[in-house]
């Protein structure tokens, strides 16, 4: 008797560990209730097109259209950043295909022009040759520069550069299409009137080391002396 009892007290003990250990129990009712608020998410709102994506024949994007006010009458875009080739707020139906030999573009944007015409005037940066000119002439290659003394090539232009005819290559009409994702990124300009203005145009160029000139570079530049890579037993690398 006394092992069956011994039994039957180990046993309730287990059981009351059990439940102590367990905490609260989750009743058929609370668990039918969990089931019932899990969100369901349907296929039409995975996408950004918002509808069903088994079946093409109803879906239609959002027209894009571009600006058709004429130039001279238009507003001008803010650049996306410092820099940043500027957008088109004009027509350019006809204006196009821009090529070398026609380039409509230039008519209002030439520098000399763009004040009188109230238009964005094209950089220095387009009225500068910035290719080194080697020569190669079928067995021999010879540099137009000296890599080691830092020389640079830079020619300035009285005419656009014709590596930069192709102005739709980097400037382009903004579309008025409605956004299916909003942009908030806001600009923070480096320059006076940077979300008009170039930098390019205060840049000077009278100081440039290019080839031609005296050369300005130092012994101690030679010596790469201050490279931020720093010495290796007193030896620049």
């Amino acid at each position: 008797m006394k092992t069956v009892s011994k039994i039957i007290l180990g046993l309730a003990a287990a059981t009351l560990l059990l439940v102590v250990g367990c905490g609260e129990q989750v009743t058929p009712a609370q668990s039918a209730h969990e089931e019932k608020v899990v969100p369901s998410i349907s296929e039409e709102s995975l996408g950004l097109r918002k509808t069903d994506i088994y079946v093409e024949d109803d879906t239609l994007s959002t027209k894009t259209e571009y600006r058709s006010v004429q130039p001279g009458s238009s507003t001008r875009i803010k650049r996306a950043f410092q820099d940043a080739p500027p957008m088109i707020p004009h027509n350019v139906a006809d204006f196009l295909p821009i090529t070398r030999e026609n380039n409509s573009c230039v008519g209002c944007h030439d520098p000399d022009i763009a004040p009188a015409m109230g238009a964005t005037p094209i950089p220095p940066s387009h009225y500068l040759d910035m290719r080194p000119h080697h020569v190669f002439d079928g067995k021999e290659f010879k540099k137009s520069i000296d890599n080691t003394k830092n020389e640079t090539d830079v020619k300035k232009l009285t005419h656009l550069n014709q590596a930069r005819y192709n102005c739709s290559q980097c400037h382009a009409p903004q579309s008025q299409g409605n956004l299916s994702v909003e942009n908030t990124f806001e600009a923070e300009y480096t320059k006076k009137d940077g979300e008009f203005k170039s930098s390019w145009a205060e840049v000077v160029l009278d100081d440039l080391d290019t080839v031609g000139k005296e050369s300005k570079i130092t012994p101690a530049d030679l010596d790469n002396s201050d490279s931020a890579a720093g010495h290796l037993n007193k030896v620049a690398h």
